[in-house]
């Protein structure tokens, strides 16, 4: 059985540790070193691995002092990612991390070499995602384009709902924020920004999510809503249909709401 934990890093990362009975250990996207090292010393963990979804400095910046201080750690992630990744790994691509099996899912939007890791073979699905799918929000288009991050996020939307999504950051009440805007009139939506307030008000995460919570609030992965397609007509102030149009006009007003 994997115990899944978040370990803070800068101001609003989360790097997730996977760890097992026999006190061995996975981090998805070391940012930093030294929230790691405190958290492997408290659990009594030892290091076995890392997993990489993309390049971004605050996901691979640890890498050199945890090769370093972890001799033949295995480092997973797309082959460009870092030059201390040692099992590169791509689309379709099937691994075993701790006795589990996981799925490597192409997701590029934020970044052209974006992958995720998906795996069902826990007490809940679970979807390491990095800044592809946020709570709330999805990741800013740095390398690639709309579409492809439209169908990125439709790759997600189309795993089982009760799946956790273990994302990279803490973003949710700004994300939040911005879907009241497309979405104001969303219950489940203001249900849910009540939670996370309350949540965040304890210093609590308000990660992971499931598929099931973005499906029913996070306006990226309701492109297909009528009332998401009515907010991003008025805000273009053009007629559009099409998801990916209306998914890349809500994209457009995020950046600048």
């Amino acid at each position: 059985m994997i115990t899944i934990e978040p370990i803070s890093a800068f101001s609003d990362n989360y790097i997730w540790c996977l760890s097992d009975a026999q006190g061995q250990a996975f981090v998805v996207d070391p940012g930093e070193a030294a929230p790691v090292e405190r958290h492997l010393q408290a659990k009594n963990l030892s290091l076995e691995g890392v997993l990489i979804t993309h390049h971004h400095f605050d996901h691979v910046g640890a890498l050199p002092e945890l090769t370093a201080a972890h001799p033949s750690l295995r480092i997973i992630g797309p082959e460009t990612s870092a030059p201390e990744i040692n099992e590169p790994v791509c689309a379709g691509d099937r691994l075993t991390v701790l006795d589990t099996g996981f799925e490597v899912l192409a997701v590029p939007g934020h970044t052209l070499d974006h992958i995720a890791f998906y795996t069902g073979e826990t007490d809940h699905p679970g979807l390491f995602c990095g800044d592809t799918l946020f709570a709330g929000g999805c990741g800013r288009l740095f390398e690639g384009t709309p579409e492809q991050m439209h169908h990125s996020l439709a790759q997600l939307k189309n795993l089982p709902t009760d799946t956790r999504v273990y994302c990279a950051h803490e973003y949710t009440q700004a994300n939040l924020a911005f879907a009241r805007a497309v979405e104001p009139g969303n219950e489940s939506l203001i249900a849910r920004s009540r939670e996370v307030d309350r949540l965040r008000a304890q210093n609590q995460p308000s990660v992971p999510s499931t598929i099931a919570e973005e499906l029913a609030t996070n306006p990226f992965l309701r492109a297909d809503k009528t009332s998401v397609q009515a907010s991003a007509r008025d805000y273009a102030n053009i007629h559009i249909d099409r998801e990916a149009e209306v998914f890349a006009a809500i994209r457009r007003w995020k950046d600048n709401f």
